[in-house]
């Protein structure tokens, strides 16, 4: 402060605290005479006169009461505050009637409100195909504007293949009952071999296909609500069906929509090299022909290698083996781990 006060003539107050990198208000604030009162009579120690607006303790004890009421109990503050005022009273504002809460730490959700069911998340695994098969409808435009048809998928996580598809007019219980049976016989799954899951669409979780699933000795799961990636092998394969490039914006009729579907699972199942798969196709993973194919592919490294050997550098490549497990929504490492005793 003294550099500042002896350069006040020339260079002034805001010149000699920038050259300082001093805030003008730090200088200005001890200009001001130390106060000379008594240890007693301080702002720290002088104690707070009361607000005349603040309510006494009895008042804030009727307004909790009355909160609390068998009554109010389950309605929120401003609408126990506007029904007061329509019956003539008015004990205090909502913010008061906040604060008054907010002491006895009963700020919380007053309203009664229906508690809805909570759902555990699903963790399925499928080791060989046929343990785990996902299933799900999505709608493929029609001709003209608000007409769909709707295409069902049942496909094996394991493998990726498209165990049974069907493209119909509308979405239907009775329609995807059906399928799920065909296709079951289709694929000879005993029973309490497998697991179908499913989102929570009115056909998945219908009573028809609930029934189908225990006479067939299937066991149902169901994706959380709203919870997309409890279904992501299906989503993933309609993603692939609508990004292909012959994928139509509109198919002109229901024949249409089937040739089109019956080409793409073809490709899809006997074609698609699929990358969850170390490159193989569906088919090759669902049928076990895995071990062949790799083995097949080795030979032909092999044999590049014996004819350029310098393009090596190490050794020949190893190929990808095929993961051994599929799941949905894997276990945390933490519930892998024992806990520590």
């Amino acid at each position: 402060m003294t550099a500042v006060t002896e350069t006040r003539g020339s260079l002034g107050v805001r010149a000699g605290c920038v050259a300082l990198g001093l805030p003008r208000a730090t200088w200005y604030r001890n200009q001001r005479p130390v106060s000379r009162e008594t240890p007693g009579s301080s702002d720290e120690t002088r104690p707070s006169k009361a607000s005349p607006r603040a309510l006494r303790a009895e008042e804030c004890s009727l307004v909790l009461d009355v909160l609390n009421s068998e009554r109010f109990v389950d309605m929120s503050v401003p609408q126990v505050h506007a029904t007061l005022l329509d019956e003539g009273q008015f004990l205090c504002s909502p913010r008061t009637m906040y604060r008054i809460l907010d002491e006895v730490n009963q700020v919380r959700e007053r309203r009664a409100q229906r508690q809805h069911p909570i759902y555990t998340k699903p963790e399925l695994l499928a080791s060989l195909p046929n343990q785990v098969w996902s299933w799900d409808i999505t709608k493929l435009k029609g001709p003209a504007k608000w007409n769909y048809f709707h295409l069902y998928v049942i496909l094996d996580i394991y493998s990726r293949y498209v165990v049974g598809w069907m493209v119909a007019h509308r979405e239907s219980a009775r329609l995807a009952k059906k399928l799920i049976a065909e296709t079951v016989a289709q694929h000879k799954v005993d029973r309490g071999q497998l697991t179908l899951h499913a989102d929570r669409g009115s056909s998945m979780t219908s009573k028809d296909v609930a029934f189908l699933l225990a006479d067939l000795g299937v066991t149902k799961t169901h994706s959380r609500p709203h919870v997309s990636n409890d279904n992501a092998y299906s989503e993933a394969q309609f993603k692939t069906l609508k990004y292909r490039p012959e994928f139509p914006e509109r198919f002109g009729s229901l024949q249409d929509a089937r040739d089109f579907c019956r080409q793409f699972f073809g490709w899809y199942n006997f074609v698609h090299y699929h990358s969850g798969i170390a490159m193989l196709t569906p088919h090759v993973v669902h049928f076990g022909h895995v071990e062949e194919i790799i083995a097949q592919r080795s030979r032909v490294l092999e044999q590049a290698r014996a004819l350029h050997p310098e393009r090596f550098v190490a050794k020949t490549p190893a190929q990808p083996r095929r993961p051994k497990a599929a799941w949905i929504n894997p276990p945390t490492r933490s519930a892998l781990t024992p806990a520590a005793h």
